[in-house]
């Protein structure tokens, strides 16, 4: 018994995309929610090694570190997104 499948947007969630710029409109608030998360994480987590490690100048030095790598990498990634918010409004659809 064979059963025919059929693909519409109604039965299929994915037919609906029809363009790259939707599937990165659909992915570009996650990955931004996801890199704020990431940042979040990593900022606690070096000032956890600030109070817990207060004596040690080693430990300070790469707690510092590491907050300042976490601030560039959201600069980058909120850079980014702005890029391609830009471009999609430059480029013509």
């Amino acid at each position: 018994m064979v059963q025919a499948l059929s693909i519409n947007p109604t039965s299929f969630p994915a037919a609906k995309v029809t363009s790259i710029g939707q599937i990165v409109s659909l992915a570009l608030p996650l990955a931004m929610t996801g890199a704020g998360l990431i940042f979040l994480v990593i900022t606690l987590k070096a000032a956890f090694d600030i109070l817990t490690h207060g004596d040690n100048p080693d430990a300070l030095k790469k707690a510092y570190s590491s907050i300042a790598m976490a601030v560039v990498g959201l600069f980058i990634v909120v850079g980014s997104y702005l890029v391609i918010k830009l471009l999609g409004v430059v480029l013509p659809k």
